[in-house]
């Protein structure tokens, strides 16, 4: 569960209707509504005589933003529930939201970014750059934020400084249970300079804020294909408008595919398999449904190429392909439905296995049955040893994954909030940037920069021989030559991928 506080208007105004949406509804209702499925009863800050405003909203009344810090801190304290803060006269798609909460990061906000001209000057370096407020308006924001690709380096408000910021926070701040005690502290301290902010300064900003100067790392998150806007009188036929513009279905769809997939899957299966996923939801197909589908497909694969003849082999290839198809579409279905159990998790990643070792079987079966081989004695051996070697990497990853998950965080730099300039914490920043070098950390730094360029970033998708290269390599290989050949490339590239594998694991371990 999720527990939700709405921050009411600051200024006294009244929420507005949204119209041109359907029914017309409050935007604070709306929000509500929206709320619901995370937290029945969500928690709405107003301001005193405010209350005939949200009718049946769970309100708190605060005299001014240092009772709203106050309030957040109270909500926030001893909360064992993940936590999430929104404007309540924000308007935004319920799949923002959705993305928001399900995030993996211990905290994290919405931004919007400064896009720089790639042929502009780099800027100047840290110890040459003039700290600046950061008043100037990005969308119509304060831009007081700076932003590294993956979190927030720095926050400012009108008495705290940023230096050379480079993105606007725009509401919304999700926190799971482990950082809720981390804001509540932080909205504590807040509370006590709440003087010093300017009337441009949000709530979630000086939440940020705080977050941040506790050394919390705070994730960002973009709008991508989604809607985010506060809306005032000013803006709001403009915000529906733009609203009613976007596609969420699709924006649901596309993020129900997953953004780290291999090569192969990127371009011959998710291009098409979403939709695959969507047509099998909207007809009430759950992910477990599909995975049957695709442990059957399987099997009927192994099935065809255990006949040992060419029909088979071709059959068997393109069963194979289309097994990993629906064992694709199955994760799709349950992002896309929101319908996610441990029995699918766990059937998903067992019988992932069961239907590579199945093929391997039938393989083996087919070469001994077509009698190309003799007794097929070699073929087993070559198929046992395909099999040792992909159960040899799976364990590599799953006890790399384990090992990682008991690793300490690395903790970030903290600035009291009496100090108006950030520059203390960026500073302490760049020495722990150039005293956490050593060979191997250098090495692993310039191979994760080479990532930037496709080329490599495909290469090192494609070396460790994820399940949609090896079910393709089985499907194509089979068609055209024989199992024969068909275990030499799965040893051989298995063999490269285990390699690289260990190596970087190692490197890892040690840095």
């Amino acid at each position: 569960m999720t527990r939700v506080v709405l921050l009411g208007s600051e200024n006294g105004a009244p929420p507005l209707p949204l119209t041109g949406l359907p029914g017309s509804p409050m935007a604070f209702q709306r929000l509500i509504d929206q709320a619901v499925p995370y937290d029945p009863e969500p928690v709405v800050i107003i301001r005193p005589g405010q209350a005939a405003y949200y009718p049946g909203a769970r309100t708190v009344e605060s005299a001014d933003r240092a009772g709203d810090l106050r309030v957040i801190a109270e909500v926030a304290a001893g909360l064992e529930e993940d936590l999430l803060v929104l404007p309540a006269d924000s308007l935004i798609h319920d799949e923002l939201i959705y993305q928001l909460v399900k995030s993996k990061r211990g905290a994290v906000a919405l931004v919007v970014r400064e896009e720089r001209d790639p042929d502009a000057p780099e800027p100047p370096p840290i110890e040459e750059a003039v700290p600046e407020i950061g008043m100037n308006i990005l969308e119509g924001r304060p831009q007081r934020a700076r932003i590294s690709k993956t979190r927030v380096i720095s926050q400012g408000s009108a008495y705290h400084q940023v230096t050379r910021p480079n993105a606007a926070l725009l509401g919304p701040l999700h926190l799971k249970a482990s950082q809720v005690a981390n804001l509540a502290e932080a909205a504590r301290d807040l509370a006590e300079f709440a003087s010093l902010t300017g009337p441009e300064d949000g709530v979630t900003e000086l939440l940020v804020l705080g977050l941040v100067r506790r050394g919390v790392s705070v994730g960002i998150r973009g709008r991508r294909d989604l809607f985010y806007r506060q809306v005032n009188a000013g803006n709001a036929h403009e915000s529906v408008q733009e609203f009613l513009t976007f596609d969420e279905d699709r924006a649901r769809l596309d993020n129900a595919v997953k953004g780290a997939d291999g090569f192969f899957t990127t371009y011959f299966v998710s291009t098409y398999s979403r939709f695959i996923a969507r047509w099998a939801a909207r007809r009430g197909l759950t992910p477990n449904q599909v995975t049957l589908i695709s442990i059957a497909l399987g099997l009927l694969a192994a099935g065809a190429f255990a006949t040992g003849g060419r029909p088979g082999y071709v059959a068997g290839g393109v069963l194979i392909y289309f097994a990993f198809v629906f064992d694709c579409v199955d994760g799709q279905v349950a992002r896309y439905a929101r319908k996610f159990g441990v029995l699918g998790a766990w059937l998903d990643a067992t019988f992932d296995r069961f239907k590579e070792y199945a093929v391997f079987v039938g393989l083996a079966v087919g070469a001994t049955v077509s009698g190309q081989f003799g007794d097929g004695e070699e073929i087993w051996t070559l198929a046992l040893i395909a099999l040792a070697l992909q159960s040899v990497k799976h364990l590599l990853d799953f006890s790399f994954g384990a090992a990682n998950r008991r690793k300490p965080p690395n903790p970030l730099p903290t600035l009291d909030l009496a100090v108006a300039d950030d520059r203390p914490l960026r500073d302490a920043l760049e020495v722990r940037k150039a005293t956490s070098g050593g060979t191997v950390k250098n090495l692993l730094r310039l191979w994760t920069k080479a990532g930037k360029f496709r080329t490599v970033h495909w290469a090192r998708k494609m070396i460790v021989f994820p399940i949609g290269e090896r079910f393709a390599a089985i499907a194509i290989v089979t068609a055209f030559f024989d199992p024969r050949v068909t275990f030499l490339v799965l040893i051989t590239w298995g063999g490269i991928a285990a390699t690289y594998t260990l190596t970087g694991r190692l490197l890892r371990s040690m840095a």
